[in-house]
């Protein structure tokens, strides 16, 4: 088998083009966009490239190839919660063969190793997290938009090499469209919906402006100081939602209110990825104008979870069931078009969080691990500490 670094533009090109060969036929399959992919390995968008490097490797054997990988380390993320300086490798990709894949871990090892690595997480994002992040095992389903599809051989691959499962992170599935829910559920949320100091709803056409200072409201309440999460300004808000702009859909910015103050929100965008699973990658000019003439013809019947909160002075006062019935209540609406709703990367270290998004009848639909590999074998592993 030969190695070969990704460095013409021609090795970019097979190394981003390999998942398409290596799927042929698999209807599940999604590919990524390209672009997003490349995002990652592009000193002027991705900031961690200014702390660190990132390598690409393609595993050739008689000329085709087998497989592939990513490595990367920042330096200040390498320590920051570890024992030991603690790199990365991701956008692994290979044939059914132990040979193959234990080859790309070992030459993502060494790299990592030179580079003054103790240990490497894989298969992970040089990122944020909400993308590109963990090996999917279990509910091999068309992956959501920023989420990857594996073989489901990989696991194998991953155990008998020896690595640690770091943390496990779940996609929850539920339905919208004709859920039911049981009578004392269903009591709860009416005494809050028929409450009249308590509003559920969609922003109306003309209040889209005041949506970033809604969630800025609740976010900095409900989120900010939780397992680290950092307050937000209104700059950062509006930035997201600006960010979100060509394909936010009013109906999925659903908030709570309390005599006119936002107490809580759940904010989903539309699954793209049942779009773009079209384009193979792809997104120029002739899928941009495909992309807008799907949108217009309303073919995503799944929204996409982005985050869910309630402000501290009213948890456990069933916001979660009004919010949860008020909001199947309009998806019996002829203009709502979502039939189901899921929620990535709710991590096991997060508890709490698992159980709210159960309390509003969400149900484990993917699970995504994210393993450890400590360089020194005889050092003790130690799991992602709970929240």
């Amino acid at each position: 088998m030969n190695v070969q670094i990704v460095q013409t533009a021609n090795d970019i090109k097979e190394w981003l083009s390999f998942p398409l060969k290596l799927y042929h036929g698999d209807d599940n399959y999604i590919h990524p966009l390209n672009n997003d992919v490349e995002e990652v390995f592009d000193p002027n968008r991705n900031k961690l490239l200014k702390g660190g490097e990132a390598i690409r490797f393609l595993l050739k054997s008689n000329g085709e190839v087998v497989g592939r990988v990513a490595a990367f380390y920042n330096d200040r993320l390498a320590k920051k919660g570890n024992k030991q300086p603690t790199g990365g490798f991701g956008f692994f990709e290979c044939i059914d063969d132990e040979k193959v894949a234990f080859k790309l871990f070992d030459i993502s090892k060494e790299w990592l190793k030179e580079k003054g690595m103790e240990a490497m997480d894989g298969p992970i994002n040089f990122g944020d997290r909400d993308r590109f992040w963990g090996l999917l095992t279990d509910g091999f389903y068309p992956p959501n938009y920023g989420m990857l599809y594996h073989k489901k051989y990989y696991q194998k691959f991953f155990d008998d090499y020896g690595f640690n499962v770091y943390f496990n992170q779940y996609t929850y599935y539920r339905i919208v469209k004709g859920k039911s829910f049981d009578d004392k559920f269903y009591k709860k949320a009416k005494l809050n919906i028929n409450n009249p100091d308590y509003t559920f709803k969609y922003p109306d056409k003309d209040e889209m402006d005041k949506v970033p200072e809604y969630f800025l409201t609740v976010y900095n309440k409900a989120w900010a100081g939780h397992s680290g999460v950092k307050p937000m300004d209104i700059r950062q808000a509006k930035m997201i939602f600006k960010k979100l702009k060509p394909i936010l859909d009013r109906k999925l910015l659903y908030f709570g209110f309390y005599k006119g103050e936002p107490i809580s929100f759940y904010i989903s965008v539309p699954d793209i990825n049942q779009i773009f699973r079209k384009f193979n990658g792809k997104f120029g000019l002739l899928q941009k104008l495909q992309f807008l003439y799907y949108r217009w013809k309303g073919i995503i019947d799944k929204s996409l979870g982005l985050v869910f909160g309630v402000v501290p002075e009213h948890q456990g006062k069933g916001i979660e069931a009004a919010m949860t019935v008020s909001y199947s209540e309009l998806a019996f609406s002829e203009e709502y078009e979502y039939i189901t709703t899921e929620m990535n990367w709710i991590g096991d270290f997060n508890p709490k969080m698992m159980r709210v998004v159960e309390q509003i009848g969400g149900e484990i639909l993917k699970t995504h691990k994210t393993y450890r590999y400590l360089f020194d074998q005889n050092a003790e592993f130690e799991r992602m500490p709970y929240n």
